[in-house]
């Protein structure tokens, strides 16, 4: 896992880099600039309502007195394409997006579920329960 992390970070600067570039040719630089602006307005906005409505379903979740464990995910994950989005560059606001996207966002949960699962499983990882 922490090779592909380390691959990532030496990776994916250098890919945002060549498409910043290459779109900057074809556009104009002034208008990807824009639109990496617009895309984090856009993004910032969109981590908001997305973050407010999973602290409402957690909050829901406490007060029937059940786990908020669907609602976590849905909070990590758009922490997570918050953070992408905060990133200039294409293809980490593409990421960003489909974290952030409801629809996008659910089939990607399931892996993640199946991911914690499986390393709990395998004692990779453990969770405490009070």
């Amino acid at each position: 896992m922490f090779r592909w992390l380390l691959l990532l970070i030496l990776i994916m600067p250098a890919v945002e880099i060549g498409i910043l570039i290459w779109a900057g040719n074809l556009v104009g630089p002034w208008w990807v600039i824009l639109l990496i602006i617009a895309t984090g307005v856009i993004g910032a906005w969109l981590a908001k309502q997305q973050g407010l409505e999973t602290i409402r379903k957690i909050q829901e979740a406490a007060s029937r007195g059940e786990a908020p464990g669907d609602a976590l995910l849905d909070g990590a994950c758009i922490l997570v394409g918050g953070a992408f989005l905060l990133t200039p560059g294409f293809v980490s606001d593409t990421i960003g997006f489909v974290l952030l996207i409801p629809s996008t966002r659910r089939p990607l949960k399931g892996s993640v579920r199946k991911l914690i699962v499986k390393l709990t499983n395998k004692n990779t990882i453990t969770i405490y329960r009070r």
